[in-house]
């Protein structure tokens, strides 16, 4: 799916190259898919609780610098743990015309450039690693949202990935996936160290016993809430500290709550009788979280594992689905041309810059992106301006 138009602007980009990097990416890649039972009960569902028009197959979204530093190479290590190293060519006595680009997302982004010594001083400082440029924006701003409902069903699911989308007017996208393998779509295994959390251990159990279930997922748009990424130590492979902060803002749990109040509907609804049980569906809570990994959330409201209401249902059961962005932002750690501020020779050219998570899934706009920029960079070598 596109990113809307206000992504777009936000982002600074140019709307006719957005337009045909999109068409590029759409041309080599996508398809229009055949919608199934599952699906088709979705649509006409979310049509029955007022999510309308139907508008069929659609991919459109409807509703001069200087300084001093400049990076010369990267450090890496190959397949079997050997480190290396690999500059920029220049001829002698010039500026290089190569680049290096970060690629890395959300998590790894920020982490490269905090290991470069980019970053908030204070955190570098405190890691011991030289302080090259003091950027507080770094690792800031980190975004994630989604809120998940799987629906056991008394009729078979097809396989199937989002094929159909309710773009809501209250800030919420909602996407319906069919059968597939739970365990492993939320990462969901046993502790190598021979520990499973209860959680995990509980929700492996549940998934475990469904013959046949269906998923639809909630996103909020934005959101609005913001967290933070911090690294532990000094060692690349090592995971960062990253803190989301779900539902801090009270606008996205109210989001959150106006979405699920729409799957309610969608699952209730005359259209999607065949894949609901007479007298009651639950949600599935597949998180490492602190509690149970089944929740009724209609009706029989006299048992304890009955959620008490929608927002706490959203706390309790947020969980990744891996559209994390931010903490490499357009206009706070690069420019509109994704140029680190304050650095030559360097860029970030992933989901980290996104100021928003376009779309109900930005893998679209990602690709659009690097075609986008790729043009970009080679009219700038050869001092062009057109943009084809």
């Amino acid at each position: 799916m596109r990113a809307d138009p206000e992504f777009v602007q936000k982002a600074g980009l140019n709307l006719d190259l957005v337009r045909r990097s999109y068409e590029w990416v759409e041309k080599v890649m996508v398809f229009e898919p055949e919608l199934r039972l599952w699906q088709s009960a979705v649509r006409n569902g979310l049509q029955e609780v007022g999510v309308s028009p139907d508008n069929g197959y659609t991919l459109d979204h409807i509703y001069g610098r200087q300084s001093k530093k400049a990076a010369d190479g990267v450090i890496f290590k190959d397949a079997a743990g050997n480190e290396h190293t690999a500059y920029l060519s220049k001829e002698k006595g010039k500026e290089s015309m190569g680049e290096i680009i970060v690629s890395a997302g959300a998590l790894g982004s920020p982490q490269l450039l905090i290991l470069s010594g980019i970053g908030p001083a204070q955190h570098l400082k405190s890691l011991g690693i030289k302080v090259l440029l003091d950027q507080p924006m770094v690792g800031r701003h980190g975004r994630q949202p989604m809120n998940i409902i799987i629906v056991p069903s008394p009729s078979p699911v097809e396989a199937s990935l989002g094929q159909q989308v309710g773009i809501t007017r209250l800030g919420t996208y909602i996407e319906a996936l069919g059968r597939i393998d739970f365990v492993r779509f939320f990462g969901l295994t046993t502790s190598t160290s021979g520990t499973t959390p209860e959680p995990t251990k509980s929700a492996l159990e549940t998934i475990e016993r469904l013959q046949n279930a269906g998923m639809i997922l909630e996103k909020t748009i934005g959101p609005v809430s913001t967290g933070s990424l911090k690294l532990r130590n000094r060692n690349p492979d090592d995971n960062p500290m990253v803190t989301f902060n779900y539902f801090k803002e009270p606008e996205d749990l109210q989001r959150c709550v106006n979405g699920m109040k729409i799957i309610e509907g969608v699952v209730s609804s005359k259209a999607f009788s065949n894949f609901r049980y007479p007298k009651r569906y639950c949600g599935i809570s597949p998180q490492h979280g602190s509690i149970s990994s089944e929740k009724y959330i209609q009706p029989e409201r006299s048992n304890a594992s009955t959620f008490e209401s929608w927002e706490q249902y959203c706390k309790d059961t947020v969980l990744t689905i891996w559209h994390y962005h931010g903490g490499c932002q357009v206009g706070r750690v690069v420019d509109h041309q994704y140029r680190v501020l304050g650095v030559d020779s360097l860029r970030v050219i992933d989901g980290s810059t996104f100021i928003g998570s376009p779309g109900t899934n930005p893998q679209a706009t990602l690709l659009m992106l690097g075609r986008y920029m790729g043009i970009k960079m080679r009219n700038e070598r050869l001092g062009r301006n057109d943009l084809d």
